[in-house]
């Protein structure tokens, strides 16, 4: 298994789950890649108070998004695919189009062009039309869209457990473990030999 993957950090609220996926991926033996925007740099200070460049210690190489010639531009750069974490809307589009101004988006377009996993998590609430489509065109296109809804069944105690939820469902699609990550084994109710249900 290739054991390069990209990460793409866009300019909407979810900084955190970014850095939660970084590390979970370097802890899983993953050799990071990371690009973020102007945008994704600015909701990281934000909302983390770091920079792209404090993940470096989780990162191979950590990318400046202006930077369109990058190793990550091209298709030769073998990868296992990339995922876009949070995805803005802005991205989304610029994905769904082709529309590759940025190294992020450039990288999002060889991903897809290669045939290569693309998990895009997209942050937006309430969603258009207009963006409806666009996450539409992706997943048409190959995509996995993985939005950032929260599990209630795995009863997190904290923000931080439930970010961790969703990172272990990112990984998963990578065929990785997430550390602690909890997964469902059985509701309440289980079936006797009878073949009748009995719930606590």
């Amino acid at each position: 298994m290739n054991k390069r993957i990209i990460v793409g950090i866009s300019g909407a609220s979810g900084a955190p789950l970014a850095v939660d996926a970084v590390k979970a991926l370097h802890a899983a033996g993953m050799e990071v890649h990371l690009v973020a925007t102007r945008g994704g740099e600015m909701t990281l200070a934000h909302e983390c108070g770091l920079h792209a460049r404090d993940l470096a210690p989780h990162c191979a190489a950590v990318y400046d998004s202006a930077d369109i010639g990058a190793a990550i531009a091209s298709g030769s750069f073998r990868t296992c695919g990339m995922i876009v974490v949070p995805a803005s809307m802005k991205t989304v589009a610029g994905i769904a189009c082709g529309y590759s101004d940025n190294l992020l988006l450039r990288a999002a377009d060889v991903t897809l062009k290669e045939r290569r996993r693309l998990v895009v998590v997209p942050r937006e609430c309430p969603l258009s039309t207009i963006h409806l489509r666009n996450l539409l065109e992706l997943a048409q296109a190959g995509a996995v869209v993985l939005p950032p809804v929260i599990s209630c069944y795995s009863k997190p105690e904290s923000v931080e457990e439930m970010l961790h939820h969703l990172t272990g469902k990112i990984l998963d699609l990578f065929d990785l473990e997430a550390e602690d990550f909890r997964r469902w084994t059985g509701g309440p109710c289980q079936t006797r030999p009878q073949g009748k249900e009995e719930c606590e």
